[in-house]
């Protein structure tokens, strides 16, 4: 099969099956893929590439999981291990120039932890911040908060909504794939209760966003089922703003020693599949952090129409090595995606449009 069955399906608005993702995984015409993505890019979001002031906020690094993909992690005995407390968590807020529109939180899975300083956690940012949307907690973690309190998953989510949550973000999908699973992230939640997770929440009202990490030991096939999966899923629930393929960054971890990163050609073809696979998916994100600013730059012209935000400091991928900044200012975003051709929107988390850049 060539590209041009898959274009031809693509402009008669029919979705991609497996055969069509197979194809553009295996074309080497990486222009032509871009050129496809960025046709269906304009037609759900013309010029427009969005971006938020945002902070940010990894709590703990002491995790339980003990994911084999994963450098942040530590078992709580080490020198930097870390957990914040509530009023750390709110000043660390508090240090950020004013403006920021979201507060982004994903952190380990703790040890000793109950639930209520979870709780208590969003309570003091939403009485603290009013205007600040909190995205947080993965699908990975509301299902250990399941867990050590004893409640079940609508219970956790509707106590966490009642606090102060406003959306959450799409990580611990990691590749719905159990071989790949029992392989490196044994102890992670499998797609059926990643997905029932995120079911419930959007039944409570909570918009998600869903990722991939790619580029460690998954094949095409798997990237293409966890596309499907996720494509059959919104079509359910209705309930995702956003999908994220995460690049994964295997230094400082027990895969480094025989994994090296995945080239610029790779990246870019991965978010290309992802906005013509998932044609009902309202964004894509090109999250700079992964990519680095640049190749995140040339996604834009790949299918993406979002770029993620400021964040101010990031740990979780620079623990793996990355080497894009911590952080980036609101006028360096701006000048990313004017200069990539586009019109900067900085939105809020459920990507209301606050400001136009023209």
């Amino acid at each position: 099969m060539s590209l041009s069955v898959v274009e031809e399906k693509i402009n008669a608005g029919e979705p991609l099956n497996f055969n069509d993702a197979k194809t553009v995984l295996e074309s080497n015409n990486l222009i032509k893929i871009g050129e496809i993505a960025r046709r269906v890019k304009f037609k759900k979001s013309s010029n427009k590439v969005y971006f938020v002031l945002n902070k940010h906020i990894n709590y703990t690094n002491i995790c339980v999981s003990k994911c084999k993909f994963c450098a942040f992690y530590r078992n709580g005995d080490e020198k930097d291990a870390y957990i914040m407390s509530v009023d750390e968590i709110v000043d660390e807020i508090a240090k950020v120039p004013k403006g920021i529109k979201e507060v982004h939180i994903v952190g380990g899975l703790h040890p000793t932890k109950d639930f209520s300083y979870y709780i208590d956690m969003i309570k003091a940012i939403r009485e603290n911040f009013p205007d600040i949307d909190i995205k947080a907690f993965t699908a990975v973690e509301i299902d250990y908060f399941s867990k050590i309190s004893t409640m079940s998953y609508s219970e956790v989510l509707k106590s966490l909504k009642d606090a102060g949550l406003n959306s959450m973000p799409g990580g611990g999908a990691e590749v719905f794939s159990q071989r790949v699973r029992e392989k490196l992230y044994p102890n992670k939640i499998p797609y059926e209760k990643w997905s029932e997770v995120h079911k419930i929440a959007h039944s409570y009202g909570i918009p998600t966003n869903a990722t991939l990490l790619f580029g460690h030991i998954e094949t095409d096939d798997e990237i293409i089922n966890h596309l499907l999966k996720l494509r059959n899923l919104q079509d359910e629930s209705k309930g995702f703003l956003c999908f994220i393929p995460l690049s994964f960054h295997p230094d400082n971890t027990p895969l480094g020693l025989t994994i090296k990163k995945v080239d610029a050609v790779r990246e870019l073809k991965i978010l290309a599949l992802s906005r013509l696979v998932l044609n009902n998916f309202p964004h894509i994100k090109a999250y700079w952090v992964m990519l680095s600013p640049k190749i995140g730059q040339i996604g834009l012209h790949f299918g993406a129409d979002d770029i993620d935000g400021t964040i101010d400091v990031e740990r979780i991928t620079h623990a793996a090595g990355a080497k894009s900044p911590l952080g980036m200012a609101k006028d360096n975003m701006i000048h990313l995606i004017k200069n990539a051709g586009f019109v900067p929107i900085e939105r809020d988390a459920l990507y209301n449009e606050l400001e136009i850049f023209q």
